[in-house]
């Protein structure tokens, strides 16, 4: 046996067993670099939804291993499912982490780990964990808000009979976070009669019963949230309050794959101003039909600001069709006439996507219209970027009013919860966020934000202090 294989043998091992799904499995991975840096073996569980294009999974993973020689992957067998009563891909998720049960109790059973952790939508392995007695945690790859919200979800579903799609404007009131209304709820959740809801619904005594929650935020990030669910406030009755350990804010520690255009937008960046640039991107399934990507060009344009805009093709009208990945955008066809010649040298459209970490992290870019997704926000926080918010999908929206109402990082774009943004609006904001006084007080927050999270990372830090307590508690058992 050679060295490096002693050394890893010697190792206690953790099994990381995130949801399908590229967001998903990048935070997993960095949560596997910290794990590894401490000591650890760690192994990444790789399932595959039967709709997922994993072309590029291959090279994306051993360039990991290449790199983290502590990490490994192991692929379970392609699943056949079974149907699923859902319009929500989440209700899909849910079903292949239960299908997956039999394929994860043999690999465990095998492999003995010294620890299992789980991702949100796979946490009903905590089942596998239980029957062969190895300690099972949660790791929630979005922030303490929303997971104040997961958590409470069945103490809301007691409270009514009434899906939240049925209660319109109706405040939601959850424990250590802002109000908001139920039209903001995720949409898989809207239907309590939907497959989805009752996946979702079913992950929160999951949670409480496991050994702890991981959750990628810090608590000076959101201390209102992660104190509320160390109180208690947030378990359904008659459950058990599970540890929380807040270790982030976990960001891509770099971009792994950058094509030929992403560096190109890099290049575009280093000839423009400091804090001059607003950079529109959406997330990897963030689409906009063609009259929504007129009216963003039309603002942009009147604007009169500097853009770096990430154009994706509009979704397809074709259901069978709406998991598929979708084909490089015709930009031609889809912006104004003249656009790109009119904003030449002010603007820059790329295609399908960009380097968004590095881009963030530019200091040409100023401002960042956004999705809200959780890992961008994140990613703009640590950059220190003032924030636009869009939200389209996912828990987006409740996001929308964390960052708004609670942290005061961002500003919303009216009429995202309509058919259409006006072109109006989209200039409006973002000449706001780019010119006036309350724009540089977003400016300065973010900036303070970025400064407690980067101060929360550091060694000795409130976020690097819990992962060593959390890895040393494993290590010597």
């Amino acid at each position: 046996m050679d060295g490096h294989a002693t050394t890893r043998a010697a190792r206690k091992q953790v099994v990381l067993y995130p949801s399908p799904g590229m967001g998903h499995l990048v935070s997993m991975i960095e949560l596997g670099k910290l794990f590894a840096a401490r000591g650890l073996a760690v192994t990444i569980l790789i399932v595959k939804l039967p709709f997922e294009d994993t072309g590029a999974r291959g090279p994306f993973l051993a360039g990991v291993t290449a790199a983290n020689p502590s990490i490994t992957f192991h692929s379970f067998p392609q699943l056949d499912l079974p149907p699923v009563q859902s319009d929500h891909p989440e209700a899909i998720t849910f079903e292949v982490a239960r299908v997956s049960n039999p394929h994860l109790r043999d690999f465990l059973a095998s492999a003995s780990p010294a620890v299992l952790v789980v991702d949100f939508f796979c946490s009903v392995a905590l089942d596998v964990a239980a029957e062969l007695g190895i300690p099972g945690y949660c790791f929630f790859t979005s922030g303490a808000e929303a997971l104040c919200f997961f958590l409470y979800l069945p103490v809301l579903h007691a409270q009514t009979t009434a899906s939240f799609r049925d209660m319109g404007e109706e405040l939601v009131h959850v424990p250590g976070i802002s109000s908001f209304p139920a039209s903001h709820a995720i949409k898989p959740i809207m239907h309590r009669d939907d497959a989805a809801y009752r996946g979702f619904l079913s992950v929160s005594p999951y949670l409480c019963r496991s050994q702890g929650i991981i959750v990628n935020t810090s608590r000076s990030l959101e201390p209102r949230a992660v104190d509320a669910i160390g109180a208690g406030l947030c378990t359904p009755p008659g459950l058990p309050t599970p540890p929380v350990y807040c270790i982030g804010p976990l960001i891509k520690s770099e971009e792994v794959g950058v094509t030929k255009h992403g560096e190109g937008c890099l290049a575009w960046l280093d000839s423009q101003p400091k804090d001059s640039v607003v950079f529109l991107c959406f997330g990897s399934l963030g689409v906009f039909g063609a009259k929504q990507i007129r009216e963003i060009a039309v603002g942009l344009e009147a604007s009169g600001k500097r853009f770096l805009w990430v154009v994706r093709s509009p979704p397809s009208d074709d259901p069978a069709r709406k998991f598929e990945k979708t084909p490089e955008p015709d930009l031609d066809a889809l912006l104004p006439e003249g656009f790109l010649d009119r904003t030449k040298g002010r603007g820059l459209v790329v295609k399908s996507w960009a380097p968004q970490r590095d881009v963030l992290a530019h200091d040409a870019v100023g401002g960042f219209v956004t999705h809200c997704g959780w890992n961008s926000i994140l990613e703009s926080v640590m950059a220190g970027v003032p924030m636009l918010a869009w939200p389209l999908y996912a828990e987006q929206r409740i996001n929308r009013v964390f960052l708004e109402k609670e942290l005061g990082l961002a500003v919303a774009v009216e009429g995202y919860d309509r058919d259409v943004v006006e072109a109006d609006e989209v200039a409006s904001k973002v000449s706001w966020m780019m010119d006036s006084d309350g724009g540089r007080v977003l400016r300065e927050r973010t900036l303070e934000a970025m400064r407690q999270a980067k101060e929360a990372l550091r060694e000795g830090g409130e976020s690097d202090v819990t992962l060593a307590r959390l890895v040393e508690g494993w290590t010597l058992a």
